[in-house]
């Protein structure tokens, strides 16, 4: 099992996972953060609130990917 980190930037906020979590491979890994991801999305819109948020996963030697949500401002045309 690979420790994973999840590194949470929600609007300007950057919050660095110190902890981490084990997965038998990459692929739950890339699983867990898009399902957190997710929620995070949910809460953000039953508070009425659309930052851009990012969780970025890393092993303890290196950066390995990112998940992201970008929210279209109000207003803002296709």
């Amino acid at each position: 099992m690979d420790r994973y980190f999840f590194d949470i930037q929600c609007g300007g906020e950057f919050f660095a996972d110190e902890e981490g979590l084990n997965f038998t491979d990459q692929k739950s890994a890339e699983i867990d953060a898009m399902q957190a991801l997710i929620g995070m999305a949910k809460d953000s819109i039953f508070s009425n609130e659309r930052p851009d948020m990012a969780i970025e996963v890393r092993s303890a030697t290196e950066r390995l990917f990112c998940v992201s949500l970008i929210s279209r401002k109000n207003g803002a045309k296709h």
